[in-house]
C-alpha cells in the first residue's frame, strides 16, 4: 500500500486552485485598468507572453519547472486569446449579458463561447482516435472501443510543458462548455436537476481524484494530476456562485483588494516553497551520491 503524501497533495492542489480565481481577477483588472479600447491589444500581448512561457518550458530539462511554465502559459493564453478574445467580439457585435434581478449572471463573452463546441469536438476526436495521449480517460475509451491496438505506443519523449499546457486548456474549455450548456434554459437551466447532478457529481469526482493525488510522491506529476482535480472541483465552485451561495470575490477584485492580494501572496509563497524545496532535495541527493 502506497504511503500518503498529504503535503505534496495539498501543495499541488492549492497552487492549481489559486490560479483559477486569480486568473479571473487578472482579466477583470486588465479590462478595467486599460479600458475597453485597449484591452484587445492587451489580450494579444498576454497570449504572446503565455506562448513564451510555454516555449521556455519546452526547452527546460527540469520537470517541475516545465510543468509550472506549461500551466501558467496555458493560463495566460486562455485569459488573453480566449477570454479577452470572446469579450472583444461580444462587445463588437453588441451582445448583451444575461441579467437576473439587476445583476449579470452570464457575461456576454460566455454567450459566444458555446459556439466553439464544434472545434472542441475536433480536438476530442484527435485525442480519442489519433494518438495515445497517456490520459487514463482516453486510454479507457480507446480500450472500450477496441481502438487502442490501431494506435502506436505513447512516446516517452513527450514534453511535460506541452502536456500540461494542453491539459489545462482543453479541460478548462470543456468544463466551460459543460456549464454554459447546463445554465442555458434551452437545454437545462441553472436550477435544473442536470445542473445539480453536475455540481455534486463534480464534487464527488474531485474528492475521489484527490484521494489518488494523496498517493503521488512526485511533485511535478502531482501538479499535473491536480489540474483535472481542481478543474472538476471548480465546476462545483462555479455552480455555487451561480446559486449565490457565496460571493465570487474574483469577479469584483476592486472591492476585495485585500483578499486578492492575500491569495496572490499565498500562491507565490507556495510556488517558491515547492521550487526551492525541489532544488534543495536535488542538492541533498547529489551530495549523497
Amino acid at each position: 500500500m502506497k504511503r500518503l503524501k498529504p503535503l505534496i497533495a495539498f501543495s499541488a492542489f492549492s497552487i492549481v486552485l489559486l490560479t483559477m480565481p486569480l486568473g479571473h481577477a487578472a482579466v477583470i483588472v486588465l479590462q478595467s485598468a486599460l479600458g475597453r479600447e485597449h484591452v484587445a491589444l492587451a489580450g494579444v500581448l498576454l497570449g504572446i507572453a503565455g506562448s513564451g512561457l510555454l516555449i521556455a518550458g519546452l526547452f527546460t530539462s527540469k520537470e517541475l519547472i516545465a510543468t509550472m511554465l506549461g500551466m501558467f502559459g496555458a493560463l495566460f493564453v486562455w485569459s488573453g486569446w480566449i477570454e479577452i478574445g470572446f469579450e472583444y467580439y461580444a462587445r463588437r457585435l453588441g451582445i448583451a449579458p444575461v441579467m437576473a434581478n439587476g445583476e449579470v449572471v452570464t457575461r456576454a463573452e460566455y454567450l459566444l463561447m458555446p459556439s466553439s463546441v464544434g472545434f472542441f469536438a475536433i480536438i476530442m476526436l484527435y485525442y480519442l482516435f489519433g494518438v495515445r495521449s497517456g490520459c487514463r480517460f482516453f486510454l479507457w475509451f480507446q480500450r472500450l472501443l477496441r481502438f487502442d491496438s490501431r494506435l502506436g505506443q505513447a512516446r516517452s519523449s513527450r514534453n511535460v510543458a506541452m502536456i500540461t499546457f494542453m491539459e489545462f486548456n482543453v479541460l478548462l474549455w470543456g468544463f466551460y462548455l459543460l456549464l454554459l450548456f447546463a445554465y442555458d434554459d434551452n437545454f437545462a437551466g441553472d436550477r435544473h436537476p442536470v445542473t445539480y447532478f453536475i455540481a455534486f457529481g463534480s464534487l464527488l469526482w474531485s474528492v475521489l481524484l484527490f484521494v489518488k493525488l494523496l498517493k503521488i510522491s512526485n511533485l511535478a506529476y502531482a501538479i499535473r494530476y491536480a489540474i483535472p482535480t481542481v478543474l472538476i472541483f471548480w465546476n462545483f465552485v462555479e455552480i455555487l456562485g451561480r446559486w449565490n451561495v457565496f460571493t465570487e470575490i474574483w469577479i469584483q477584485p476592486s472591492k476585495y483588494v485585500i483578499e486578492i492580494v492575500l491569495m496572490t501572496l499565498v500562491l507565490l509563497i507556495l510556488m517558491l516553497s515547492v521550487l526551492f524545496g525541489a532544488k534543495g532535495k536535488q542538492k541533498s541527493e547529489a551530495n549523497r551520491g
